[in-house]
């Protein structure tokens, strides 16, 4: 049982066959499959042959930190820093082997297995940047610094040859100090929403909410990663009817995000329940192409909604 305000997404049995329907078994795979707009319930290692070398614009990859942690079906274990080097050695040339000759390659990490990441992905591709993103949810501890940071590495095949849009990420703040030159606002403007500048983005990203029980975009997925966090990386590095591709997508957040921006989308993900999720996700995107965070093309800081309202108000308007 749930609160009545709790919009925690669901799966109810009676939805489950028909979101089965929806998924692609690694018995139902043949020649003529075409790896678009999927989500795979499979083990990695055992489909990733049968996606063609070279056919996605962009991947995201989320995989198990290097912490032990119980997903649903199955648990991760720590191990050694050596230990979880080899484990992302054991699918990431695999998983490169799917990247466009000019596409990007984003892996999400936190402190503790980054450097791990760093020296796998190095081996493959050019490290052009390391995005650190302010997780401003989790727990404290007595003997340690609380955990409120993680980063995501940003890599491509090809660094004179890769897709990159600044316009389609900036980002509209709050102007807290307005400064002014010859009596006029300088870089920044007075509108409906207040006074606001729109800024380019940093590898800082201090405007990412995790996802809780009063948003629609909420799973029980222990790690789920916002969908305002997986736009900027979609937004920033594909155009519309690229293939972005997840190999661990969880409650398909990234296939999800992608059908939003009109992404073609593949994930996989061995456990039904969380592939049952993001099939349910993906229905209620057909309808419904909000992302939290994200209107009228810019990003907006966290604490916002009343501006972000504004300015669809505003846009409202001149549609009449």
């Amino acid at each position: 049982m749930r609160a009545k305000r709790n919009r925690t997404l669901i799966v109810a049995e009676n939805e489950m066959e028909e979101l089965r329907s929806q998924l692609l078994l690694p018995q139902d795979m043949s020649d003529d499959t075409v790896f678009s707009d999927l989500i795979i319930n499979a083990d990695l290692m055992d489909v990733i042959d049968k996606i063609p070398d070279r056919s996605a614009n962009l991947i995201i990859i989320d995989p198990p930190y290097n912490l032990s942690k119980k997903f649903n079906s199955s648990n991760f274990s720590s191990m050694s820093d050596d230990e979880y080097e080899a484990y992302l050695e054991g699918w990431f040339d695999k998983v490169c082997d799917k990247l466009a000759d000019d596409g990007t390659l984003y892996m999400c990490g936190d402190w503790k297995c980054s450097v791990a990441q760093q020296r796998v992905i190095a081996k493959r591709l050019t490290i052009l940047n390391r995005i650190t993103w302010q997780r401003e949810k989790g727990r404290g501890t007595s003997k340690n610094w609380k955990n409120g940071m993680e980063d995501i590495w940003f890599a491509v095949k090809n660094p004179k040859q890769y897709h990159f849009d600044i316009e389609a990420v900036k980002m509209k703040r709050r102007v807290v100090a307005p400064y002014k030159q010859n009596g006029t606002p300088k870089d920044w403007a007075v509108t409906e929403e207040g006074k606001v500048r729109i800024t380019h983005p940093s590898n800082l990203w201090d405007d990412i909410s995790v996802p809780f029980w009063s948003m629609p975009e909420n799973t029980d997925h222990p790690t789920q990663k916002p969908e305002k966090l997986i736009a900027k990386l979609i937004l920033a590095s594909s155009r519309e009817g690229d293939l972005v591709f997840d190999p661990f997508v969880g409650s398909g957040t990234t296939c999800v995000v992608a059908k939003k921006l009109g992404r073609r989308y593949l994930g996989i993900e061995i456990d039904e329940e969380y592939c049952l999720w993001g099939a349910k996700r993906l229905v209620a995107a057909e309808e419904d192409k909000e992302i939290q965070g994200y209107n009228g093309g810019y990003f907006w800081e966290r604490n916002s909604l009343n501006l972000q309202k504004s300015e669809s108000r505003k846009a409202e308007k001149s549609e009449e």
